[in-house]
């Protein structure tokens, strides 16, 4: 009997972690991930698990809220092997260095303006340092390759599927055998689109005695892609013709890549105006440098693009910002600039700075690209705000702002039923990684439609397998 619980991800969408006790073999943790949004301060709680319990962790994918308290895990005692793909760590690494540095210089900002009231007491330490994050790549790691099986222990044999979400996502099928029964868990991970600019179609898996499924857009079906790339280009083509300036909060991992590629297809195409287009984002930058080194795990338009000029991302107009310096160049810059710029939901990083230069002027455009979480500023500005707070000053939200769902890196319902649809035996579907309102719009689908027992996980709550 294997119990299997849900630390992140249940009933919400953020904070990826699944712990699971397996009777005769080693205890595993599906992803470890930071929480977002609303849920934010769950991420500097303490582990509802002993660190040390831990014996193997397997990643999905190097997104923050699935691998984002790995260091915080391994600062805990956490000494056991880490199973992942190689294009996951490459961007883990990226990611988790990222998230420590700015969660070090936060920090040492609030700690500056407490000592002057004489409250520095007051202001937790980071949740991890720089070294922490560095600590997870000494750890034994296993490097997995899709669709080849792993034995992890005589008992329990793990294999990694391409789930078409991000490089190196992956689905991550286990099989535990025990008194000689063999049962198949299933954990999609994040599951993409069927129709993704950049990424291939998830692969299929035959069986599963329990899924576990990510349920983010449980509830509707996208925009058709076709529909949402020609609005985006509609969008940077009539800004830039009126003298504006398009921004572009975007994350660094995935949908970075899909913008770049997007705008050098138009640029090739005839279809861009003359401009500048400023990658303004360190961290985006070398994702998207990783992106280019796995090109053979992206699709058939990457591969198009790389063979006609070497790169899949790079064209004419493109400028990479590194440093604070060049970033603050751009805004010399008073109009026919294509910005793109962290952080994706707006909580920080050097996108905020580009909002207090432009976001006042109604000749300028922002383009969200990808999901808000609840709480975000990304969210405020899409739900209608007509002035933010930023470094202490109330900015007007006069540019327009345009928020395309069509670009998301998760499938929609009708791509998540027809995934599912293709197994060839399903015992018991189990809901994570979505909002509880859509999940109980996805579970009642899918018993009308596949005639499947579905569950909405609860935090905390042990199922037994």
């Amino acid at each position: 009997m294997t119990i299997i619980q849900s630390f992140g991800a249940a009933e919400t969408v953020t904070g990826s972690c699944h712990f699971l006790q397996i009777k005769s073999g080693p205890n595993i943790l599906i992803d470890c991930g930071y929480f977002q949004g609303e849920n934010e301060q769950k991420t500097s709680e303490p582990f509802d698990f002993k660190s040390t319990d831990v014996d193997i962790v397997l990643l999905t994918h190097a997104h923050l809220d699935h691998v984002g308290r790995v260091p915080k895990l391994v600062k805990e005692g956490f000494d056991g092997k880490l199973v992942a793909l190689r294009a996951t760590m490459d961007l883990a690494e990226v990611i988790l260095m990222d998230s420590a540095k700015i969660a070090e210089e936060d920090y040492k900002t609030a700690l500056k303006k407490a000592r002057r009231t004489g409250n520095e007491k007051k202001i937790p330490p980071p949740i991890y340092s720089s070294d922490d994050a560095l600590a997870v790549f000494d750890l034994t790691i296993q490097y997995a390759e899709y669709d080849k099986t792993i034995q992890l222990t005589p008992n329990v044999k793990v294999t990694f599927r391409n789930a078409g979400h991000i490089l190196g996502s992956a689905t991550i099928q286990i099989e535990v055998t025990e008194d000689g029964v063999v049962k198949t868990l299933v954990f999609s991970g994040d599951l993409g689109s069927r129709r993704d600019i950049i990424m291939p179609h998830p692969a299929l898996v035959k069986k599963a005695d329990a899924l576990y499924i990510e349920s983010t857009y449980g509830d509707r079906n996208h925009r058709p892609l076709q529909e949402t790339i020609a609005e985006f280009k509609e969008i940077v083509i009539n800004t830039l013709k009126n003298k504006g300036n398009v921004l572009i909060p975007s994350f660094a991992v995935e949908r970075t890549q899909e913008v770049l590629l997007m705008l050098k297809e138009m640029y090739y195409n005839k279809e861009l105006p003359v401009c500048k287009v400023f990658l303004d984002s360190p961290m985006a930058i070398r994702a998207t440098q990783i992106y280019n080194n796995y090109h053979a795990e992206l699709n058939a338009v990457a591969d198009k693009l790389l063979l006609r000029d070497g790169t899949v991302f790079e064209f004419p107009y493109l400028q990479y910002s590194l440093k604070n310096q060049e970033s603050m160049l751009i805004n010399k810059e008073e109009s026919g600039c294509i910005i793109i710029a962290g952080s994706g939901m707006c909580t920080g990083g050097r996108i905020l700075h580009h909002f207090k230069h432009r976001l006042w002027d109604e000749r300028n455009s922002v383009i969200f690209v990808g999901y808000q979480v609840h709480g975000t500023l990304g969210r405020q500005m899409i739900d209608g705000a007509s002035s933010i707070q930023l470094f202490h000053e109330s900015i007007n939200v006069n540019a327009k702002i345009h928020m395309l769902n069509g670009f998301s890196a998760h499938a929609d319902q009708s791509n998540l039923l027809a995934w599912m649809g293709e197994f060839e035996q399903l015992e018991k579907v189990y809901l994570i990684h979505g909002e509880p309102d859509k999940q109980t719009v996805f579970k009642d689908v899918i018993k009308e439609q596949l005639h499947k027992s579905v569950h909405i996980v609860k935090y905390g709550e042990k199922i037994f397998v």
